[in-house]
């Protein structure tokens, strides 16, 4: 079904609002994926805030003329059948909702991603990418850093203190 005029118009500043709005946009392929499989993988996006969307080409193309941090980005890239994936809160989350997905899907395939202020970053690049931790694992290896030397102090308070009681045990004993 062809799409009017006021129609594309709309789907362009939902686009450009989207690429304003996100820290990435991911791009992948995914011709010959079935729609059940796009289906799951939508589910999984917005699990972690990602909003995964196919929008024809020409459209994004538009939408990132529209979009000032975005007007001069290289889209030379958008060609065939193509998903993009947005995220407000993680530049991350994008990049790795689709890597793990491809791992059971293997006809989803990465084409670059748009950084926030509008450069185009390679397949390869978005692929070490999405292999990095998200931003609550980054969050959690902090807080387990920060509370190792509380949590050794603790430990060590603790066996000191059993030692002293199992001392004074045995002299109450004699």
């Amino acid at each position: 079904m062809a799409l009017t005029k006021a129609k594309k118009k709309e789907v362009v500043e939902e686009v450009s609002q989207l690429l304003k709005d996100s820290k990435m946009t991911i791009i992948a392929s995914y011709q010959g994926t079935p729609v059940k499989a796009m289906q799951a993988l939508r589910a999984q996006g917005r699990e972690n805030g990602t909003e995964l969307k196919v929008i024809k080409n020409r459209l994004v193309i538009q939408a990132l003329k529209d979009t000032d941090s975005h007007k001069d980005a290289d889209t030379s890239a958008l060609e065939g059948m193509l998903l993009y994936a947005f995220n407000e809160g993680d530049e991350v989350a994008p990049a790795q909702t689709i890597a793990n997905f491809a791992k059971k899907q293997k006809t989803l395939q990465f084409v670059g991603a748009y950084t926030a202020d509008g450069k185009f970053l390679p397949a390869d690049e978005v692929r070490e990418l999405s292999e990095l931790p998200s931003q609550t694992q980054l969050i959690a290896q902090v807080m387990s850093t920060l509370s190792s030397p509380l949590d050794g102090s603790i430990s060590g308070l603790a066996d000191g203190l059993s030692g002293i009681l199992s001392g004074l045990e045995e002299k109450a004993a004699n």
